[in-house]
């Protein structure tokens, strides 16, 4: 079979008793980071915009889905674009290998169509797996390659994901699904230059809308054609330039896959699990050095005055963002606020990072003097082949001695319960009171025996 029928038989036969329980978990916890992103940033302008934007875009149409945190009604591509912009807005993102974030495609994708078919929590968490595991073995071995040749990784695979996540939630047949991914490769989208050249890119909010119209006209009939992705004119010979498996580029120093192999385990190993949470609202190739830098102070009681400097020795893409063939202008590698050099510096002097805080100090927010000096005393030493996300950090001390702590990659993937815990102190800063942000999380804690999952989740998103 071709791949998108292999994804659309596993999809359409994919049932809540099939998930291991790993696998729900984290249906749950990506579902609350979304939902907390997105209470991150109701009141942000980009959400403001987004909003006034499809309310003018939808004049007159018939309002039947449910905008977060406002209560707002738009039709239900407008929702699902208003949502997706909002989680981005939040920066409590998700992330699959560096460089997409499926949660901000898929969620509000789910959102919508659970909403508007009254589905059962166990039914959402199903087609959010579902969704999850399609995107991530479509992008795994590509995203360097297709983001070298200009295209952003996030929107492009995420259009699979929220229609995925959609097609699910309204019941379609296999033979659907597999029109609904085909007709993905007609809508899919996502460009580099606009946001390199000063602009704001149109990124998973447009994915999600175009998701939406491809499962509407499979649902309606129109057929996608058998070998979309795979083909010799099809999605893997435009987005990463051929479809023998040739990269570019890749994490690891590959420069070869299977294609054939994206859809090898299917049902059985589960690429979803290796997702991780953006707990902080930074690149997240920051976020580890925080921690990473933070527990290493902890272990050896090291305080900032203690500290001659810092090395980090990182996976080398990591300093070349968002691709070495087309790095952000102005990006030297050298320490200011907002780089690594700054956020290393940040673990090692206050132990963490402020939850409810961007990647920049907003206004009436000032930078610890410490953290100003330190971060000029970080170096950063990329390596090919080292694992994402997992630098290797050595703090040198004035008296001479040198202390190693060697990052894993996994320290931002964890349960449920871990999730609850680590994003809970965005709760004193939200919209809503603290008691209904602990019901949104045990809400998504118990969705397994809930129905009408999206009512009940989008409800809790609106102060009371």
């Amino acid at each position: 079979m071709s791949l998108s029928r292999d994804f659309a038989a596993f999809v359409a036969n994919l049932r809540y008793e099939d998930l291991p329980p790993a696998v729900a978990d984290r249906a749950r916890g990506v579902t609350l980071q979304a939902l907390s992103s997105a209470l991150v940033a109701h009141d942000m302008a980009a959400s403001r915009q987004a909003l006034a934007l499809m309310q003018d875009e939808e004049q007159g149409g018939a309002g039947i889905a449910t905008v977060l945190c406002s209560g707002a009604k738009l039709t239900k591509a407008g929702a699902a674009f208003v949502n997706a912009e909002m989680i981005l807005a939040g920066g409590k993102w998700d992330t699959f290998r560096m460089l997409t974030h499926p949660g901000t495609a898929i969620i509000p994708a789910a959102l919508v169509a659970a909403e508007l078919g009254g589905a059962t929590g166990q039914q959402f968490l199903t087609a959010v797996a579902a969704a999850y595991e399609v995107m991530e073995r479509m992008a795994a071995e590509f995203i360097p390659t297709v983001m070298s040749r200009g295209f952003h990784a996030g929107p492009v695979f995420g259009i699979f994901g929220a229609a995925v996540a959609a097609a699910k939630l309204g019941g379609l047949s296999a033979e659907q699904i597999h029109s609904a991914i085909a007709q993905c490769v007609n809508l899919a989208a996502g460009n580099l230059e606009g946001a390199r050249s000063g602009g704001r890119s149109l990124r998973e909010g447009g994915a999600v809308r175009n998701a939406l119209l491809a499962v509407a006209m499979a649902k309606h009939g129109t057929p996608g054609g058998e070998t979309t992705l795979e083909g010799e004119a099809g999605f893997y010979h435009a987005y990463a330039g051929n479809n023998l498996g040739r990269l570019n580029y890749s994490f690891t120093g590959r420069t070869s896959t299977n294609i054939a192999d994206i859809t090898q385990g299917l049902g059985r190993d589960w690429m979803f699990l290796e997702t991780l949470y953006r707990i902080y609202s930074t690149a997240g190739y920051n976020i580890a050095h925080v921690d990473v830098t933070a527990r290493l102070c902890e272990e050896h009681d090291i305080s900032y005055a203690d500290i001659d400097r810092i090395e980090a020795v990182v996976n080398w893409f990591e300093t070349e963002y968002p691709s070495p063939a087309f790095p952000t202008p102005g990006s030297d590698g050298k320490p200011r606020v907002g780089s690594t050099h700054y956020f290393t510096a940040y673990g090692a002097a206050t132990r963490g990072y402020p939850l409810l805080r961007g990647a920049q100090p907003g206004p009436g927010e000032i930078d610890p003097p410490e953290v100003l000096d330190l971060m000029h005393r970080v170096t950063l030493i990329p390596m090919v082949r080292r694992t994402l996300f997992g630098p290797r950090i050595t703090v040198f001390t004035k008296d001479g001695r040198s202390y190693t702590r060697e990052g894993t990659g996994h320290e931002f993937i964890w349960d449920f319960e871990e999730q609850a815990r680590r994003i809970h102190p965005i709760s004193a800063g939200l919209a809503i009171s603290e008691t209904q942000f602990a019901e949104l999380a045990d809400t998504c804690r118990r969705l397994d025996r809930l129905d009408m999952a999206g009512q009940r989740l989008i409800a809790l998103t609106i102060p009371r």
